[in-house]
């Protein structure tokens, strides 16, 4: 029975070849049995064609990213496995089905030397004589990478049954295909089955950041679909209707920043989501909403750029952007999630903040959390109040219109809903006085403009300290980061710790503005303080030694359209650790 920490499994094929549904269904009877599961997906922008792979790593433990390693290779088709068989190294498993073996025959020949273990059957004979076609190949594979592996049959059929629930008449064929494949082959090695289920759920970013704004009362959201943010409009179009939700398709993305702020405006928790390039597009709302201190939440999820860049990959390069977003001066936050717990919790402070604070709150995700499956514990309910920083009730009938932009010690003024009171006030683009009314006074104009930006007094103050994980201090190396970066550091500590080696990070969720009490202790307690990111410039890097005039050892960036692997920081530390 093989014991193996972590089962790394490459799944490839090209755009359109089933790829996606072939990957799902395996992550399913992983979790199933019990197991902890990271995967995600590597594409081109292609509708279809080109060189796509699905990488899972599962593990008896928790884990949270992605190695480069590749145990296990289920190639869908002749050009996957013609552009990733020199990922297989010597003891690996190839699994494939292609049915001319010329084709193949030189890359097979040398796999064979690195001695990679060879899987092969007609899977597309396999497909028609039980009823199916070209199409359903992919299941023929996923049972014959199952018997591979080891695992109940049980635990696969289950999963193809939940896949194709909602299509009977080829559920059928499906069954018969999976369990065909699975037939034809021997078994391989046995993966130990974990002794017990998980509690746990398995979800990607985005659909995590949806259920966190509609259970923070988000009851209306407006996208133009840009990758990776275009999943949450389908998922918030999925339950409109369960939660009474409205959801609209803008034909760009102004008409979908100016209709969140009216819908924010007017008192409905509203959302919108792109990614950069959409965003600088939103800036001029962006902008309006600093000036009327208007709540406004919108979530960037990154891609690398400039310009189109690389679309369907990953990036932390937008750091900089959300900062210093949109013309003139005014209170903002900017707010990073790193997995689907974070998006769940981190969306519903994004409203509370942005309404106690009247401001623009921007949350950055990235495609790699966006689009990632991952196990993680069952979300708590009800753990974050809703708090809305509206005059509400009785309080309503003592207003005065100029109440609304009042200058105060504070810098914040009260709100109110239109209509609610018979004080009423201008939401005026323009400068203006405390009802809101146009002033380009030289006195007035440099009293509303400290009295808007004294706000960000209170906001600091609101903001929580970045966490660290593992020791605090005496770490024979350290990290500071955000976003999807957490992500690899908490399996390298795990990793680093049962070597004996002191590795710890400190990890970033409210990233502006930059809280730094923690920050300081963590230079002062720790001599190898470096920086990890997934940006060219170390944007967070800069703005850490600009604001406490420190110094990072050593830089770890990465700005290739991919993720951080495990094998990323193992490297590095090798380079900079001395132990």
């Amino acid at each position: 029975m093989a014991d193996m920490s972590r089962i790394c499994i490459k799944i490839t094929g090209e755009s359109g070849a089933g790829l996606l549904s072939t990957g799902e269904i395996v992550i399913m009877a992983l979790k199933n049995l019990g197991f902890y599961v990271v995967a995600d997906r590597e594409y081109p922008s292609l509708i279809k064609g080109g060189h796509s792979c699905y990488m899972i790593n599962a593990s008896e433990k928790p884990i949270h990213s992605l190695s480069k390693k590749v145990d296990f290779m289920l190639a869908i088709d002749k050009q996957s496995l013609e552009a990733y068989y020199q990922d297989l190294e010597k003891g690996s498993c190839l699994v494939y089905g292609y049915e001319r073996p010329l084709g193949v025959k030189e890359i097979i020949a040398e796999l064979l030397v690195k001695k990679v273990k060879i899987v092969h059957q007609h899977v597309r004979q396999i497909a028609e004589s039980n009823g199916g076609n070209v199409l359903v190949t992919n299941v023929v594979l996923v049972g014959m990478l199952w018997k591979v592996l080891g695992l109940p049959y049980s635990a696969v059929e289950e999963a193809v049954r939940t896949k194709f629930a909602s299509k009977p008449k080829i559920l059928e064929i499906d069954l018969k295909c999976v369990k065909a494949g699975f037939d034809s082959v021997e078994e391989g090695v046995k993966i130990r089955v974990p002794d017990s289920k998980k509690d746990t759920i398995l979800i990607d970013g985005n659909r995590a950041l949806a259920l966190g704004a509609i259970h923070a009362g988000c009851r209306a959201y407006y996208a133009y679909p840009m990758s990776p943010s275009s999943s949450i409009l389908t998922y918030m179009a999925d339950m409109a209707k369960k939660y009474q939700i409205l959801v609209k398709q803008g034909e760009d993305e102004i008409t979908v920043a100016n209709m969140t702020l009216g819908s924010m405006f007017m008192g409905t928790r509203a959302l919108c989501a792109t990614s950069g390039g959409g965003f600088d597009l939103m800036t001029e709302t962006v902008s309006l909403a600093g000036m009327i201190e208007n709540p406004f939440v919108v979530i960037v999820a990154q891609r690398p750029g400039p310009a189109t860049g690389l679309p369907t990959w990953t990036a932390q390069a937008d750091l900089n952007m959300a900062i210093h977003s949109a013309h003139g001066e005014f209170p903002k936050i900017v707010i990073a999630v790193s997995d689907a717990t974070d998006g769940f919790d981190l969306i519903q402070h994004a409203f509370n903040f942005a309404e106690k604070f009247q401001c623009v709150v921007i949350v950055l995700t990235e495609k790699v959390i966006a689009e990632t499956n991952k196990t993680v514990a069952g979300f708590v309910m009800d753990k974050i109040k809703i708090e809305r920083g509206l005059v509400e009730g009785s309080e309503l009938k003592n207003l005065e219109n100029s109440d609304r932009f009042k200058v105060t010690d504070s810098g914040l003024s009260k709100r109110w809903l239109p209509g609610s009171s018979r004080a009423y006030y201008f939401a005026n683009g323009d400068e203006h006085w405390e009802d809101g009314s146009l002033s380009e006074d030289s006195p007035r104009t440099a009293v509303m403009y400290d009295k808007r930006m004294r706000k960000m007094n209170l906001i600091e103050e609101a903001m929580p300290e970045p966490e660290v994980y593992g020791a605090r201090k005496g770490a024979d190396i350290s990290f500071v980061g955000w976003g999807s970066s957490k992500n690899v550091m908490l399996d390298i500590i795990h990793m680093y710790a049962e070597k004996g080696v002191k590795v710890n990070y400190l990890h970033y969720s409210f990233v502006f503005p930059l809280k730094t009490k923690v920050l300081k202790n963590f230079f002062k307690e720790n001599g190898n303080v470096n920086l990890i990111e997934g940006n060219y410039n170390g944007q967070l890097g800069d703005l850490v030694e600009a604001k406490l005039d420190v110094k990072f050892k050593k830089r770890l960036l990465k700005y290739d359209g991919r993720a951080f692997f495990v094998e990323d920081v193992v490297d590095f530390i090798k380079k900079n650790s001395k132990k």
